[in-house]
């Protein structure tokens, strides 16, 4: 491991533990939750990952010389959003997994029941979480509606949540690699999208600077997503904290199934590659981490 690797690493864990942290105080402790719904929702909210999305959110802002404590609750809010959808992905009715993140999947441990109304409950405190920024932070209001209506578009049907639908009747059967690639971008690249130009609204990012985040995160959502498939086929399970070959178990059409494992890797360097050169051409006061963490993404084993 380079010593640039080992650092942006480094990094990237210090930056997780610091949003865990606070993710831990995220549901005040003086609302009345029933138990197992606060447990339920915990039990995935801290059940580790690598924190991407928040980050980006943390470090969108910083590249434009934003305030990163302003950008926290937004970061945490995208956590939850992402979070609800993994909780929701793992149900019998979608992927039907038993492991997430080394641990069992939430429904395993609480009931379908619970594992939904937790899913809806992380996905409802979201938007409680974007608000606090204005409460708390003095974020505009104006910025405050912005980050609101572009989550509840890049989430929702025109979003994630349309990509998971497309996803699952991908199942049928996709025969085309722009399915597979509208299915990529909408289920993994507009979270990713969002984030980064949710810090970078908290920043008073220019229509330019956000276009250019937007182009980043979407080339990297997109790297990302090719990067899971290749994983699944020849990842480590004990790095992945979830059985490989799950794609090939559940016949689910990916990247490398079109184009082949070398095709796809010089895919990713390639989208990895004009992710970059979005931020470098719009002259951010302070691009170095976003560079370094789409090297890092691109050079990722779990």
């Amino acid at each position: 491991m380079s010593t640039e690797t080992a650092q942006i690493q480094t990094y990237l864990a210090e930056q997780a533990a610091l949003i865990e942290k606070e993710l831990a105080g995220s549901l005040p402790s003086d609302w009345k939750v029933p138990a197992p719904l606060r447990e339920a929702m915990m039990y995935s909210l801290l059940a580790g990952g690598k924190r991407l999305r928040p980050v980006m959110v943390l470090e969108a802002a910083k590249a434009l010389g934003g305030d990163e404590k302003a950008a926290l609750p937004v970061a945490l809010a995208v956590e939850m959003i992402h979070t609800y959808s993994l909780i929701h992905d793992d149900l019998p009715a979608m992927d039907n997994d038993d492991y997430r993140r080394g641990k069992l999947t939430n429904h395993k441990v609480y009931g379908e029941a619970m594992a939904i109304l937790a899913g809806d409950a992380l996905l409802t405190h979201a938007f409680y979480s974007i608000v606090q920024a204005y409460r708390t932070h003095g974020v505009s209001a104006e910025s405050v509606a912005d980050i609101v209506e572009e989550l509840s578009r890049l989430a929702g049907a025109h979003g994630m949540v349309g990509g998971q639908a497309a996803d699952m009747e991908g199942e049928q059967g996709v025969t085309s690699l722009e399915q597979l690639e509208y299915i990529h971008y909408h289920k993994t690249s507009d979270l990713i999208v969002f984030s980064l130009k949710a810090g970078g609204r908290i920043a008073s990012a220019s229509k330019e600077q956000l276009a250019a985040l937007e182009r980043f995160g979407s080339n990297l959502g997109l790297a990302f997503q090719i990067q899971d498939d290749i994983l699944d086929l020849v990842g480590d399970e004990q790095k992945l904290g979830k059985p490989v070959q799950s794609d090939v178990k559940q016949q689910k059409v990916t990247y490398p199934f079109f184009i082949g494992i070398e095709a796809s890797q010089a895919k990713v360097e390639e989208l990895t590659r004009q992710a970059k050169q979005a931020i470098i051409e719009a002259s951010f006061p302070h691009p170095e981490r976003l560079l370094q963490i789409a090297d890092f993404l691109m050079r990722r084993d779990h």
